[in-house]
């Protein structure tokens, strides 16, 4: 009867992925849907009130009500940096240094990089950077799709663009990540950064090499016609997808001055020095105005200053009319899960198999991936499987306040890293048939495939692999603040309990032995 009850637990779960990965519904259909099933679910097999299912909604929500908000200010300064030239100058300086076909994956990668932490949003750098990067690959050279150029390419920049959205200050994936396992964004940003960075540059140099070993052109080009390369149509497509792209890119090859940059190292340096959240994003928004004045991007005067409150009014409105709500939902959606403990039996299997905290994190991190291969949605694995692995690391760890602070940043690591990096190696994922409708719409000169964006992303490699191996085997304590606390400082509870038991039994034979 347990075992019926249990798998009956897991049918919202199936309903969620079946409308996603198969029937290819939005999240914000399927999470409402999902979300029935599960209070019919929890009604029958753990005798539910409609009020109790309300209340764990409500109090999952509430959870990450911070994290909304926070996201909501990211999507206004996102807009702020794609109209200002703040993303634009980034790409400008990569195309002002030279690029050949055997370097515009290194370009693409490092341009990608870090506009997706200048926006925050790996799918609108994506948007903003496919319709240059491809196109550009096509210039330097014609023959890329025949000698692998292309692919190389398309791969670098899907995995820098979600550099960002793992490490990125106004990322929803780290603010809700960060926000469910109860620790700061800036914590997160500072104690990952040197491992992000080090995936990074690994990442970097496997495709210079793949670059070389491929034998792929080294002439130079002039990259000023690169804009003129781009079709109607893409920019067409980009304009209903992605109309904030439109001011990015009409910007690159203009002469929008260099020091449009500081926004952006503003931002990243007071997320380093760890101020708060709101002032970070705060402090990107003002000064991208203030120093778009002198640089023709923004104006004081005939409305410029309400025009520009207007657009982060709309980076508001446009996180509230589809991921906010997205996020609601599965957020509610997660909470009747959890308040019916439809994943305690894979709870318990990791607890029973963990033997020690190492191997239990590692564990969270599988069960991480494997939620967003079921899932086939990153948040959804976010807001589904993030409260599950937290659950499981208060109730079977014993560890002090501070440790316990850094195995919480570890799990918010393993909820953003197996959730976008993760996405990017799992063919079927909602995230890749993004990729694929932007490539395809913005070169049509080759038909993309969801597999072609695996073949080449040596950054989603490198990031999911190496995070759990450093997990699993201790090699974290190298990396500068990435370390894990150890043993004994933190000890799984069921070893405590062992040890209490084995130690009244010795007591108790000593005693009876005088």
């Amino acid at each position: 009867m347990k075992v019926v009850k249990g798998i009956a637990k897991f049918l919202p779960v199936i309903v969620l992925a079946y409308l996603m990965a198969v029937v290819g519904e939005d999240a914000l259909i399927a999470a409402p849907i999902a979300t029935i099933v599960a209070v019919i679910v929890a009604r029958i097999t753990e005798k539910l009130t409609f009020k109790d299912c309300i209340d764990a909604s409500i109090k999952s929500v509430g959870n990450i009500i911070v994290a909304l908000f926070i996201l909501m200010f990211a999507y206004a300064m996102a807009s702020a940096f794609m109209s200002t030239g703040v993303g634009a100058t980034v790409i400008n300086i990569a195309l002002s240094m030279g690029i050949t076909a055997r370097t515009v994956a290194v370009v693409g990668i490092a341009v990608t990089a870090i506009l997706s932490v200048a926006t925050g949003t790996s799918w609108g750098t994506f948007a903003a950077c496919a319709p240059i990067f491809l196109w550009l690959c096509h210039i330097v050279d014609p023959n890329c799709i025949n000698d692998g150029c292309l692919l190389l390419t398309t791969c670098a920049i899907a995995g820098g663009a979600c550099f960002g959205d793992n490490i990125g200050l106004i990322s929803d994936t780290t603010i809700v990540s960060s926000g469910i396992q109860g620790v700061e964004v800036v914590d997160r940003i500072r104690t990952q950064g040197v491992w992000s960075i080090i995936c990074l540059i690994l990442a970097v140099i496997c495709f210079f090499v793949a670059g070389t070993v491929m034998g792929l052109p080294t002439t130079d080009v002039d990259p000023s016609g690169v804009m003129d390369s781009i079709p109607q149509s893409a920019l067409d497509y980009l304009s209903t997808k992605r109309p904030e792209a439109l001011d990015l890119l009409g910007q690159v090859g203009g002469s929008v001055p260099y020091y449009m940059i500081v926004p952006l190292l503003l931002v990243i340096g007071l997320a380093v020095a760890g101020v708060n959240t709101f002032a970070c994003i705060g402090s990107g928004i003002l000064s991208a105005y203030l120093l778009g004045l002198p640089a023709g991007t923004t104006t004081f005067f005939k409305g410029g200053l309400q025009s520009y409150l207007d657009q982060c009014m709309d980076g508001f409105a446009s996180a509230g009319s589809w991921v906010v709500v997205m996020m609601m939902w599965v957020a509610a959606f997660g909470g009747i899960m959890g308040k019916m403990n439809a994943f305690e039996p894979l709870a318990k299997g990791i607890v029973y198999i963990s033997k020690n905290v190492r191997q239990l994190m590692f564990c969270n991190g599988l069960l991480c991936i494997g939620g967003n291969a079921v899932l086939s949605d990153e948040m959804a694995q976010i807001v589904t499987i993030g409260p599950i692995i937290k659950d499981i690391t208060d109730k079977n760890v014993e560890a002090s306040e501070e440790d316990m602070y850094k195995l919480k940043l570890r799990n918010a690591t393993f909820g953003d890293a197996m959730g976008v990096f993760g996405s990017q190696l799992i063919p079927w994922h909602v995230y890749l048939g993004f990729y694929v409708g932007i490539a395809a719409n913005v070169y049509p000169l080759y038909h993309f495939v969801n597999t072609d964006f695996i073949k080449f992303n040596f950054m989603a490699m490198i990031a999911v692999a190496s995070l759990l191996i450093l997990t699993l085997t201790g090699l974290d304590r190298f990396i500068p603040l990435f370390r894990l606390p150890s043993e004994p400082n933190v000890r799984l509870k069921k070893q405590v309990n062992a040890e209490k038991v084995k130690e009244t039994a010795q007591n108790a034979e000593d005693e009876k032995d005088a």
